[in-house]
């Protein structure tokens, strides 16, 4: 602990290049909530009333337009055409006047794959599964459409993932299918895309960080852990410690989060985490990460691993990762929690930093990133009868606003921003669509 803790200027100093992409493609931000405590309150309390769109889709605040750039169906330059479920995404700077968008669809294996799949992970009854990822690439200035092609293939359901300072997407299988009943492989795994790829990638299973219902994932550019989500009622948070930074296919450690007197951060039964308030983090190594049956979250909380409701949508920010927990809270609405690395042998702290007290304010979150003014950006996932899901602004000093509502009975996941700062791109889950808002976004 106490040798990470002590290099991880160094490996930023190391990897500057990288850290600076990665801010600019929104995974770091130099606006995001200070490291300790929380920021001093603002007077910003949104961006006003939402305008009904007339195309009824998706309405925003005045000044606000979007753009569809890609939908289920449209052809892609693989001959494949854009599959369905799209879910979590990330945004890349190529040069060269190119960005690219890194798509997760999170399909099963009796779901369509818009075409065979030449080459992937793991087949079912002799052909390729359909999940994987599709890929984006625009014009940085114009955001046409200049190719899209499928990009990883034979997975299943993924879900989110995270993207990297060395320029790659990590693409999270939420499932924990075994081999058997037609499948050729075990699946869980988290895998890795170049934002350079050009086409399908040979996949490699990072078995080393886990195998569960994977969520999503981010990385600490000054030390190379790889923070993990799982989308299970009673799961932990994990960090993976690469053996080697930024070559995470050479193993490493797999550790769950212990919070110092609380052992369940959900506050359904009674509220064990006041929001605001910091607590020291220790880390607790796990064993059998591969774990065929299914417990891994279960013998983390025996070695005293905190229970999370749900982890979900997780982002680094400025000196801090936040972790949305989708049906966390005395109101089961959702929670963020904020974990801070500590620094030159520093403990990490943790603070409960937004829980819901009513469906106005945030209902069940799900993906999450974080704007360049600081501001967390959460898509909402509801599972009423009739769907209402919104995209949720939350500023640096804690207090919810609305930014968006989806008309359409589905979710919205995916969000990431621009490398310029100047667009959210945000996927509707099905029928896919991915589409680029523009708007005066708060400095």
């Amino acid at each position: 602990m106490t040798m990470l803790t002590q290099d991880r200027r160094r490996f930023l100093g190391a990897t500057a290049t990288a850290f600076a992409a990665l801010a600019a493609s929104g995974c770091m931000t130099n606006g995001a909530a200070p490291a300790a405590g929380r920021a001093a309150r603002s007077s910003f309390a949104g961006y006003g009333a939402l305008k009904p769109d007339p195309a009824g889709l998706l309405d925003l605040p005045e000044g606000f337009s979007y753009r569809i750039l890609s939908r289920l169906g449209d052809a892609m330059d693989d001959g494949g055409t854009v599959p369905d479920k799209a879910d979590g995404m990330g945004c890349f700077d190529l040069g060269n006047g190119e960005i690219a968008l890194v798509r997760n669809h999170e399909l099963q294996p009796q779901n369509d794959a818009g075409g065979p799949i030449a080459k992937g992970y793991g087949k079912r009854n002799g052909a390729f599964v359909s999940g994987g990822t599709t890929t984006l690439v625009l014009d940085a200035q114009t955001l046409a459409v200049k190719r899209q092609f499928r990009s990883l293939g034979g997975t299943i359901r993924n879900c989110s993932g995270g993207i990297t300072p060395w320029g790659t997407w990590l693409t999270c299988e939420e499932t924990t299918a075994r081999k058997g009943n037609g499948l050729e492989q075990d699946h869980g795994w988290v895998f890795e895309v170049p934002a350079s790829a050009r086409g399908l990638i040979d996949p490699v299973p990072l078995t080393a960080m886990g195998r569960f219902n994977h969520e999503a994932a981010c990385v600490d550019p000054a030390t190379g852990i790889v923070y993990q989500t799982e989308d299970r009622d009673d799961s932990v948070l994990y960090r993976f410690i690469p053996k080697v930074p930024g070559q995470l296919a050479k193993g490493g450690r797999l550790q769950a989060m212990v919070i110092e007197g609380i052992a369940d951060t959900r506050n359904w039964s009674s509220p064990a985490m006041a929001v605001g308030k910091a607590y020291p983090v220790r880390w607790v190594d796990l064993d059998e990460v591969e774990a065929p049956k299914d417990d891994l979250r279960a013998r983390a909380a025996a070695k005293g691993a905190a229970l999370v409701a749900r982890g979900e949508g997780l982002h680094m920010g400025e000196n801090a990762v936040f972790a949305c927990c989708t049906s966390g809270g005395a109101k089961k609405l959702g929670q963020i929690l904020k974990l801070t690395p500590g620094i030159a042998g520093a403990s990490d702290m943790v603070e409960l930093f937004f829980e819901s007290e009513s469906t106005e304010q945030f209902n069940y979150g799900d993906n999450l990133t974080v704007a360049p003014s600081g501001h967390l950006i959460v898509c909402e996932d509801q599972y009423t009868e009739v769907q209402e899901n919104h995209i949720r602004g939350i500023t640096p000093d804690g207090r919810a606003y609305t930014l968006a509502l989806l008309r359409a009975q589905t979710e919205l996941a995916g969000g990431c921003f621009s490398p310029d700062g100047k667009v959210l791109f945000v996927n509707i889950y099905a029928p896919t669509a991915t589409v680029a808002i523009t708007g005066p976004w708060t400095a």
